[in-house]
């Protein structure tokens, strides 16, 4: 007699998995160049037997281009667009980064203007690279090597900038387990969303708390102590200055926040809603202008802070 039974489980997507598939997608960036370094066994064995330590303790590595500002540029860049994507995007895992779909249209063309920086630094290197070899000549002295400097066409294979972007992983949920194994499966991916999720509203969280901070420091006033003709040390108080730019970041997070809000979160959006109403008719120009207006947006604003610090943001 056949006794098996059927233990096909359905697993339920998780509530979040819907809402992050649908408010955005993954992303991540591959940027690679010729790094110009070498290890030299020979420079390592002179050095450890100057400092009489065992021949395995130190390496020494040679900077081949001696830190050549075209080559540095181009590295030093990787950097820049390493930290305008943390900027741009929310932390998904170790490998991805997530973009809300309302930031969609701005993240691709600063991508772009990215990619058309690095191209041009790799472009002014490769020009000049011939010329940077010749002079490593002399700048290297007797470690110089002409076979450790490869050609052009190689280096320019290994400099690359590129765009990935992925779905938000969505498993297959239709699978035959046991019901102690189904159920364990979603607990685990259930709570690995709820990170996401979390992560991802503990950053917007922070952002906003932060361009607030920026803007309230700003409308303030710094104490500055003068000295009059006859002597007398006075204490004057001289406007902060005020950027364009950090109105014009807090009102994009405002536009942003409206469409992008995965938990639906009231607290968020109340506060979203009311730095929204502040800024409605202000620029940074009124703001420079008016006594009046940086006191009332300075107010406004350290009043939003003040209720936003309990804000729960976690599912």
């Amino acid at each position: 007699m056949d006794m098996s039974i059927n233990t096909a489980v359905e697993l339920k997507k998780p509530e979040h998995l819907i809402s992050l598939a649908s408010s955005g997608f993954c992303v991540s960036i591959s940027m690679s160049l010729w790094g110009a370094t070498k290890q030299s066994a020979e420079l390592s064995a002179d050095v450890t037997e100057r400092i009489g330590a065992d021949k395995n303790a130190a390496k020494v590595t040679r900077n081949l281009l001696a830190d050549h500002p075209k080559h540095k540029a181009l590295s030093n860049y990787r950097q820049t667009v390493n930290n305008w994507l943390k900027r741009r995007t929310y932390t998904f895992n170790d490998a991805l980064r997530y973009v809300a779909t309302v930031d969609v249209s701005r993240f691709k063309q600063e991508f772009a203007e990215h990619e058309a920086m690095f191209t041009k630094l790799a472009e002014e290197f490769y020009d000049a690279y011939p010329s940077i070899v010749s002079d490593m000549a002399f700048k290297q002295g007797t470690a110089f090597n002409r076979a450790d400097y490869p050609d052009v066409d190689y280096i320019r294979a290994k400099t690359k900038i590129k765009l990935y972007t992925y779905d938000v992983p969505q498993n297959d949920f239709r699978n035959l387990l046991a019901q102690e194994l189904a159920d364990d499966l979603h607990k685990t991916y259930s709570n690995q969303l709820n990170d996401i999720v979390n992560n991802i509203m503990s950053e917007q969280a922070e952002r906003f708390i932060t361009v607030m901070e920026s803007i309230s420091h700003c409308c303030g006033y710094d104490e500055v102590e003068t000295t009059t003709k006859d002597g007398e040390k006075v204490i004057k108080t001289k406007k902060r200055k005020i950027f364009d730019s950090t109105i014009e970041r807090a009102q994009e997070f405002c536009r942003t926040f409206e469409k992008f809000n995965l938990t639906n979160n009231k607290e968020l959006e109340e506060a979203r809603r009311r730095l929204s109403q502040t800024l409605a008719s202000v620029d940074a120009e009124s703001l420079r202008d008016s006594e009046a207006v940086r006191h009332s947006v300075k107010s406004d604003i350290d009043d939003i802070l003040s209720l936003f610090a309990p804000i729960n943001v976690n599912i």
